[in-house]
C-alpha cells in the first residue's frame, strides 16, 4: 500500500511540473512590448554588409502566394484576406514624394484568387490601413498607385491608423534619410480567434508589426516593432522588441539570407540608443503634371471631405 501511495505522489507532482512548463510555453507567444534597455547594445563591430540580393524578402511560409510589385513585395493569405508581410527597401532618393495620393483602393489584379473590396470595409468602422505606406511610394506613379491595393490594406482602427502606426511610418523615413537606404518588413499578426468583416471574411488583426534593418556602415543595426491595433500616444519606443521577438510571435523568418553570425547579431538585439527618435521634417517635390485629388479628411459628421488637393499629404488645408 505505501509504495503504491508514493507512486501515486510522484506521478501527481510530474503532472503539475508538466501543465506548469505548458503555461509557460503558451505565455511566451503573446505579443508583449518589451521595454527598451541600453544593456542590449549590439556588438556589430563584426558585421560587415555584403552583397545581397533581396535581403528584405522573409523565408517563405506554407501556403503563401508572393507578389511582386514594382514598390513592393507580399506574400498574400487567402485564409485571413490580406498579407502575411509586405516588403521593401526605402532609400533616401525614394523619400522624395513626387506623386499624390490616389485615394483609388483597387483590387489586386495580381492575387488570382481575389482580394478584399470596397464593401467589406463599408460602415465597417476601420481604416483601409496600409502596410506599405503610401507617402513610401509617392516616388512613383506606378507604384503609388500600386500601394493602394486592396492586397496592401488591412482593418485598422481609425485612431491607431491615423495615429501611432502614422508616427511610426513618419519615423522610419526620417531613418531612411538618415542611412541612406534601409529594409522594411511590415504585416499584421495573423493568428486564430480573430474577428473578420465583409463578404469576403478580412480578418481584423490584434497586432502588428515592423522590422527594419540598416545594413550600411558605420552604424549596422536592426529592430522590430510590436503594436496594438488602438490608439495610443506612447513614444514609440514603448513598442521596440527584439526582431528575434517579432518572429516568435508572427513564425516569419525575416532576413534570413544574412550570413547566420551577423543574423544571430542583429537580430537577438533591441538597441533603442542606436537609433534617432526625432523625425526629421523633409519637403516634398509634387510632379507638377500630378492632379488634385479628393482630400482624405474626415468632416465632423464622419463623411470624407469634398475638397480637392494636390497636397502631397492627401490632405486639404483644412485637415493638413
Amino acid at each position: 500500500m505505501l509504495k503504491v501511495f508514493s507512486k501515486l505522489v510522484l506521478f501527481l507532482i510530474l503532472l503539475i511540473a508538466i501543465i506548469g512548463c505548458t503555461d509557460k510555453a503558451h505565455e511566451q507567444k503573446e505579443p508583449i512590448q518589451n521595454k527598451p534597455t541600453d544593456a542590449q547594445i549590439p556588438d556589430t563591430a563584426s558585421v560587415d554588409a555584403i552583397k545581397l540580393t533581396n535581403l528584405e524578402i522573409p523565408s517563405s511560409i506554407q501556403g503563401e502566394t508572393v507578389i511582386h510589385h514594382m514598390g513592393y513585395t507580399l506574400s498574400y493569405n487567402e485564409t485571413y484576406e490580406q498579407a502575411n508581410w509586405v516588403a521593401y527597401e526605402l532609400t533616401e532618393h525614394e523619400t522624395n514624394r513626387l506623386y499624390d495620393r490616389t485615394d483609388m483602393f483597387l483590387i489586386d489584379p495580381n492575387v488570382r484568387s481575389g482580394t478584399a473590396t470596397d464593401a467589406d470595409y463599408k460602415k465597417s468602422g476601420y481604416d483601409r490601413g496600409h502596410l506599405a505606406p503610401a507617402a513610401d511610394m509617392g516616388w512613383s506613379a506606378t507604384t503609388m498607385a500600386e500601394s493602394f491595393y486592396y492586397s496592401n490594406m488591412s482593418p485598422q482602427l481609425p485612431g491607431f491608423n491615423r495615429g501611432v502606426w502614422k508616427r511610426l511610418e513618419e519615423l522610419v523615413r526620417a531613418w531612411a534619410v538618415e542611412s541612406d537606404a534601409i529594409f522594411v518588413v511590415t504585416g499584421p499578426v495573423l493568428s486564430s480567434g480573430l474577428n473578420f468583416i465583409g463578404w469576403n471574411q478580412v480578418a481584423v488583426p490584434k497586432y502588428y508589426y515592423k522590422v527594419i534593418l540598416d545594413y550600411r556602415k558605420p552604424d549596422i543595426k536592426a529592430i522590430g516593432f510590436i503594436l496594438p491595433n488602438a490608439s495610443s500616444g506612447a513614444p514609440l519606443q514603448d513598442f521596440a522588441v527584439s526582431i528575434d521577438k517579432v518572429e516568435q510571435i508572427t513564425g516569419i523568418d525575416f532576413f534570413h539570407l544574412l550570413p547566420d553570425n551577423q543574423e544571430n547579431i542583429l537580430e537577438s538585439s533591441h538597441c533603442t540608443s542606436c537609433w534617432s527618435w526625432k523625425g526629421k521634417s523633409k519637403s516634398y517635390h509634387v510632379n507638377s503634371n500630378s492632379s488634385s485629388v479628393q482630400c482624405s479628411g474626415i468632416t465632423q459628421a464622419g463623411n470624407r471631405c469634398q475638397r480637392m488637393t494636390k497636397n502631397p499629404n492627401g490632405k486639404c488645408f483644412q485637415h493638413d
